[in-house]
């Protein structure tokens, strides 16, 4: 499946916008941890595994938090 897509601009950042429908076929969430690699030519994003419970609890706990506190500012810049 081949696509052509155009950075956004949020911030003084850039995005990539994922369609819904390939976010489903990869079967990734909002919440899915991404490996975000180059090769020198292509970038490369990768769904990982989810958080695991203990080892990265403190992670974990400050991504809960920051969304609390900010989701919707977070949900106004993906738009």
């Amino acid at each position: 499946m081949a696509m052509v897509k155009m950075l956004s601009k949020v911030g003084s950042s850039y995005s990539l916008i994922i369609d819904k429908a390939l976010l489903q076929v990869l079967d990734i969430e909002p919440d899915t941890p991404l490996e975000i690699k180059t090769d020198g030519k292509s970038l490369i994003v990768t769904p990982t595994a989810k958080f695991p419970t203990k080892a990265n609890s403190a992670v974990q706990e400050a991504f809960e938090n920051s969304m609390k506190q900010y989701g919707e500012v977070y949900k106004k810049l993906a738009e």
